[in-house]
């Protein structure tokens, strides 16, 4: 068991309506969906080309097409001495390629009202986009380009590293992120889960135009990725589009065939085995507190009896045994909260609060207490009716917009979990018993 106490502007009137529009639409499907809407999607699963997995699913009932690109490059394929490569190769795709400048990727993209972002978690790197359909082609061909043919321009990559450093060092301002920071790098030692997605300071001035151009050959291929299309599109609609815009990407496939994209992940034997408490001290009046450990990971066969029990420890809001006690009774903080992060590979499992510092050792007592209640003690019949009823109920949420169903699709595809997850979610969280959620306390909460 681990915890850390952290005491101390006639273009613009355009662009402006049409993002009302879809803002506008994207609201009204929001309102009008329902549950069994989401229940019924229809998601076909094809491989076009070069080893690429594409999921598509119809839907009508806006003129609105989002699409989302995954691609199996993370900090888990990264050097130690050059961590944050990954983040600043995505990064750097909107900021310029052979027939777009930086300014003109962002004035294309707002002239549509379509939204494009990149982003880069632990595991994986995202590249979405969400468009009307009208509109489509042009969206989808700038989503193309920027895929296809980043430039990483000198000026663009030196820019972008001085604005993650700034963001570094202007987030060192704020407890919770030292706090959180400290904690993964105790936890996962020399594991890549163990330092921060951006990197440091220190490793991105490691990196240079060689690596970035190394890690874009080496990972943004057919093969490494998954491509998430829901909306308003034909299955021939999209194959056209796929075929004019995404071609030369297939063909760049055929000349890497000797790239393997195998991670660089290192032995869990490295990650922390014993208890351990690290105060950062600071003249601050609030002590912020994360206690844990190393989890599971997202395939693990207990992950749904850990998701019941977190639930019910402290990932249930409100309905949870710690706010219940720590806030609620002992009235010794606003929120706590519990959480397992299921990633590709094993994670951590953490308890976060903030309180007065001298009540501190109280609220840590009492996080100590309830662990070790809910590894001793069977939950209650009417706690275990409780959270399945709201991990079951509450699932459609995560299917109310295309934009949310694309992202989906492309992470259960991506952690294996299964072209029927959607239909078996229910039953999975319904086979959870008393007797499972003690034996997952046991295992998983040390």
């Amino acid at each position: 068991m681990k915890y850390i106490n952290f005491t101390k502007n006639a273009y613009l009137l355009i662009h402006y309506l049409k993002r009302s529009i879809f803002c506008l639409l994207t609201l009204s499907f929001f309102l009008c969906l329902l549950p069994e809407q989401t229940q019924a999607l229809n998601v076909k699963k094809s491989s076009p080309a070069a080893g690429l997995t594409l999921l598509h699913a119809e839907r009508h009932t806006l003129p609105i097409v989002a699409i989302n690109l995954l691609i199996k490059a993370s900090p888990l394929n990264e050097k130690k001495q050059k961590a944050g490569t990954a983040n600043l190769t995505a990064r750097l795709l909107k900021e310029g390629t052979v027939k777009r400048k930086s300014i003109e990727i962002g004035e294309d993209i707002e002239f549509i009202g379509a939204s494009l972002d990149t982003s880069v978690s632990r595991d994986y790197t995202t590249i979405s986009l969400t468009v009307l359909k009208k509109d489509l082609e042009r969206g989808f061909e700038i989503f193309s380009d920027i895929l296809l043919n980043p430039t990483f321009p000198d000026a663009e990559i030196q820019r972008k590293k001085d604005l993650i450093k700034g963001g570094l060092r202007q987030n060192e301002e704020a407890p919770s992120f030292i706090v959180n920071r400290i904690f993964i790098g105790e936890v996962f030692a020399e594991h890549p889960y163990g330092r921060l997605v951006e990197g440091s300071i220190e490793t991105i001035e490691n990196i240079n135009k060689d690596d970035i151009l190394r890690f874009y050959n080496d990972y943004y291929l057919p093969s490494n990725s998954i491509l998430s299309v829901v909306g308003d599109i034909t299955e021939t609609e999209l194959n056209n589009l796929i075929n004019k815009y995404l071609k030369e990407w297939f063909q760049r496939e055929h000349k890497n065939t000797s790239i393997k994209h195998s991670s660089h992940l290192l032995s869990h034997q490295q990650v922390l085995k014993s208890s351990k408490i690290k105060i950062i001290e600071r003249d601050i009046t609030q002590a912020n507190i994360i206690l844990g450990h190393r989890g599971l990971s997202r395939d693990n066969p207990d992950y749904y009896d850990v998701v019941v029990m977190n639930y019910l420890l402290g990932g249930g809001g409100f309905a949870s045994r710690l706010m219940k006690v720590v806030r609620d009774q002992m009235g010794l903080t606003y929120s706590i909260h519990s959480s397992f992060s299921a990633n590709k590979e094993p994670a951590e499992f953490s308890v976060e609060v903030q309180t007065k510092n001298e009540s501190a050792h109280i609220v840590i007592k009492e996080i100590l207490k309830q662990i070790h209640t809910i590894r001793t003690q069977h939950v209650s019949d009417q706690e275990l009716e409780d959270a399945k009823a709201f991990l079951i109920g509450s699932f459609p949420r995560r299917l109310e917009t295309s934009r949310r169903i694309t992202d989906f699709l492309s992470v259960v595809e991506f952690y294996n979990l299964g072209d029927d997850f959607i239909n078996k979610y229910p039953k999975y969280i319904s086979n959870v018993t008393k007797e499972s959620i003690q034996k997952a306390a046991l295992k998983y909460l040390d």
